[in-house]
């Protein structure tokens, strides 16, 4: 489980593919690597992985090819830039928002347009994951915590602040660029509720 908040942005050394379909993705992570060890939780880009390897520079993660196909880490250039987040401690602060690290999709840009000091990011709206979206409400993208400012009919809306533009990866994205996309956990268990008909009373 993580929060969205992104605590150091780190970059793409190099993608080891498998013959499985899989591959092995290794960062450089100054900060983070140096503080992890085995088998710890990492969010990279918002998809939750485990370290296999790690030094004081650098940490490595196994890929299966179903992560590679959902999400935007198999189309990295070397040298691209992810966000990173340890998971969250029993008693740490949650200044975001639950993220499980379990990306839904990826979603494109639309347009990157700056007003002032900030970013608006308008994204398509994926048809699938449309009704989990809703204004105000929370989306991860690319493992960042986000609040949605406006929905459209095939796009929805999120500003960005200067401090998430420069601390993520977020303030370097342009149109037709390819985000991890994580819907707010509590949208997706409340519309399986409905949809199963199991709500009552009783439940309460």
């Amino acid at each position: 489980m993580f929060t969205g908040l992104v605590e150091e942005t780190g970059r793409l050394a190099r993608i080891d593919h498998r013959d499985d379909g899989g591959a092995r993705l290794t960062i450089e992570a100054s900060g983070i690597s140096g503080a992890v060890t085995l088998g710890d939780s990492v969010s990279v880009n918002g998809c939750c992985l485990t370290v296999t390897l790690h030094d004081a520079a650098e940490m490595a993660f196994d890929l299966l090819g179903e992560t590679l196909r959902r999400t935007n880490l198999g189309s990295l250039p070397v040298g691209g830039i992810v966000n990173l987040e340890r998971s969250l401690k029993a008693d740490g602060r949650l200044g975001g928002h639950f993220v499980q690290g379990h990306i839904d999709t990826t979603i494109a840009v639309k347009s990157a347009t700056r007003h002032g000091h900030d970013l608006c990011l308008d994204l398509e709206m994926p048809t699938e994951f449309a009704p989990y979206i809703a204004f105000k409400g929370s989306v991860a993208l690319n493992g960042t915590s986000l609040t949605v400012a406006d929905l459209g009919s095939d796009t929805f809306r999120v500003w960005i602040i200067p401090h998430t533009a420069s601390a993520t990866n977020l303030g370097t994205l342009a149109a037709a660029d390819m985000v991890n996309l994580e819907c707010d956990i509590l949208a997706k268990y409340a519309a399986r509720i409905l949809q199963a008909g199991r709500y009552s009373t009783e439940n309460l």
